[in-house]
């Protein structure tokens, strides 16, 4: 059994890779999603990662279609106190901002879509500059106060935003971000190296990197004369165009084929394995692509092998 991880200086404790929602409703319809959703948890998983915006961009949906399906899911699996459930606010087209009120409507939708009385954890998706943090931790804070959101976090933050909003947490006695949901894998270091880690390391967050494996390109499928029919080619494919990405494709050639597993997991490995971060978040459009993800959970990479990632990712 897969050891389950703290996440930060809460009381949740998640598996290891943390299972995107993102293509629910998107490019996963209702029975796949479900299928997916059984096999990661059948395998031990626990944390299920969604946003009330999921999947707004796709035509003929309006945000709210991945939480609907996670909803359907618990309600018919009877599985809710057995996963841990974050979701985002900010970014539903109907609940747009960071505003207290907005904030509070916003998680009432969610917790309707979801069928649940209880957010595990609730990020804020994009921080808001425009309001200031002692309203968004006073809204967030009454929402635990209230038990409809046990912790909260942050997603796409920066540092000052963040050491100022754990500052008015600590100064007034509130509900205090206990994880990051950064943008961070072996090709996209710099947005969390450097001041955010630093921060968060500092005060004990926990980080929950998304684009874990680059959109797809840290999966290996990607190579040099090769097309993919994906939706998110055109992301993954732009590092095939860089001096970075091929040396990190061959560093994660030779580490996968000393341990006989896929790319895709080293890729997995190597980020579950840096300071701070509790689980890598990524998500699964088949049950087929699952097994690459969830053997993270049994692969310990050498000092040797971390390093030899890290500098050619450099």
């Amino acid at each position: 059994m897969t050891a389950l991880r703290k996440l930060g200086s809460s009381d949740l404790e998640v598996f290891p890779l943390a299972l995107g929602g993102n293509v629910f409703g998107w490019t996963a319809d209702e029975a796949v999603s479900f299928a997916v959703l059984d096999a990661y948890t059948a395998a031990g998983g626990n944390f299920l990662d969604t946003a009330d915006s999921y999947s707004a961009w796709v035509d003929g949906n309006s945000g709210g279609e991945s939480e609907t399906i996670i909803g359907k899911w618990l309600a018919s699996r009877g599985r809710r106190d057995d996963v841990v459930i974050a979701t985002k606010v900010s970014q539903h087209p109907d609940y747009q901002g960071l505003t207290a009120a907005n904030i509070k409507a916003a998680a009432e939708a969610s917790l309707r879509r979801l069928g649940t009385d209880r957010i595990d954890l609730y990020y804020t998706h994009f921080d808001k500059p425009e309001v200031p943090v002692e309203e968004i931790i006073g809204a967030l804070d009454d929402l635990v106060k209230a038990g409809k959101v046990r912790q909260i976090a942050a997603s796409n933050i920066s540092p000052e935003r963040l050491g100022a909003s754990l500052a008015f947490s600590d100064r007034e006695g509130l509900a205090r971000y206990v994880a990051l949901q950064p943008h961070y894998n072996l090709v996209s270091r710099d947005t969390y190296e450097g001041a955010l880690r630093d921060l968060a390391e500092r005060e004990g967050l926990a980080a929950v990197p998304y684009y874990a494996l680059a959109s797809g390109f840290l999966t290996g499928k990607y190579r040099p004369g090769t097309t993919v029919d994906s939706a998110r080619a055109a992301g993954a494919g732009k590092h095939l165009d860089t001096e970075r990405g091929r040396r990190v494709l061959t560093a994660l050639d030779e580490v996968a084929a000393a341990h006989e597993v896929p790319v895709a997991t080293v890729a997995l490995a190597w980020l579950a394995a840096q300071p701070t971060v509790a689980a890598p978040l990524a998500s699964a459009r088949t049950t087929d692509q699952l097994p690459d993800l969830l053997a993270l959970a049994d692969l310990e990479l050498t000092d040797q092998e971390l390093d030899a990632l890290t500098e050619a990712s450099a």
